[in-house]
């Protein structure tokens, strides 16, 4: 379900049910996430919402205290006050995108868990080589970071793309040999 073209089932313009989308879909990961991964579930992805309204309507419900900021990570998560609002109304949101918003945090949640849990990135030095800045987060803080120099781009890309994948053996595997 995934990787079909996903639906506009953005039918709903009234702001209102758009704002209850938000909250739902933060219901549903369990998880606090990045506003950009939250634009990118709304948006590019599922096109439940457009972009510019997504973004209006989370700095709104920032102000409204039904999300807040989590300290130090500058991820988004659902407050008691907008858990409690959604389950008011969340019957406003059709159920059709109620099931769709469903289905797509199930099979995608651990997905974005381990995109924000294992952050990586690399950039080009001034004498050309490149820093590869790789990161473990917990929901609240940076459980380790590292940054690795390697000689070339094709390097970088490949510590880059392994980083999801190797993140937890590389952090057991420091952790252990330094207390031992």
């Amino acid at each position: 379900m995934a990787n079909e073209t996903p639906q506009n089932l953005t039918a709903p313009s009234d702001s209102k049910i758009q704002k209850l989308v938000i909250l739902f879909i933060f219901e549903k990961m369990a998880i606090p996430v990045s506003e950009d991964t939250l634009l990118d579930i709304c948006t590019a992805e599922n096109q439940w919402l457009p972009y510019m309204e997504c973004k209006q309507y989370v700095a709104e419900l920032l102000d409204a205290g039904l999300l807040y900021r989590v300290p130090k990570s500058g991820f988004l998560n659902i407050t008691q006050d907008g858990v409690s609002c959604l389950s008011l109304f969340y019957t406003r949101v059709p159920s059709s995108l109620r099931d769709s918003i469903s289905d797509y945090v199930n099979e995608n949640r651990m997905r974005f868990k381990k995109r924000q849990s294992y952050f990586c990135d690399y950039s080009k030095n001034s004498d050309g080589s490149y820093t590869v800045l790789m990161r473990i987060n917990t929901d609240y803080s940076t459980l380790m970071e590292l940054k690795l120099v390697v000689a070339s781009p094709q390097h970088a890309k490949y510590i880059y793309k392994n980083w999801v994948d190797k993140a937890s053996a590389t952090y057991s595997l420091i952790h252990d040999s330094l207390l031992e």
